[in-house]
């Protein structure tokens, strides 16, 4: 299934994050189980610019990464087998970081998987501001059942 977009109150329904650590603002592209696009919207009233850093604010790397895999969660959650289950990091391999985020930009997020094999899976992850790429790397998951949390 490809879906052409998906809003917030969709992946609100596939992800269990809520503000202020939900960090996709809507999917522009979906075939579950294969790959997404879609974006963050990154605003100068986000919490963390609180403190990092407030004369100079930038996008935490760890945040972008988050970003990226909770558009990760959202292609393997969609699949029908695994409605109900979290997605978890199991690893965060090979990220560069090109440059930096700031308010007002529109990060652009893309995520394919490379391989599932049981409830383990990896994909490769980039994201964009302006169409140059700000981050890029793979993200490795686990899927797990929410009362083994």
């Amino acid at each position: 299934m490809n879906l052409e977009s998906l809003d917030i109150q969709k992946i609100l329904a596939v992800l269990p994050h809520r503000y202020p650590f939900l960090l996709v603002d809507r999917l522009t592209e979906l075939v579950p189980g294969e790959k997404a696009s879609g974006f963050k919207n990154v605003s100068a009233n986000e919490p963390f610019f609180q403190g990092h850093f407030p004369d100079v604010p930038v996008m935490p790397g760890v945040l972008i990464i988050e970003a990226l895999a909770q558009l990760g969660a959202v292609v393997v959650l969609s699949m029908d087998n695994n409605k109900g289950k979290l997605a978890v990091f199991s690893a965060v391999k090979n990220f560069r970081f090109k440059q930096v985020v700031k308010p007002g930009d529109q990060l652009q997020l893309r995520v394919v998987m490379t391989g599932m094999r049981q409830n383990i899976g990896k994909g490769d992850a980039e994201a964009f501001v302006d169409d140059k790429k700000v981050a890029s790397g793979e993200l490795w998951f686990a899927l797990v059942d929410r009362d083994q949390v």
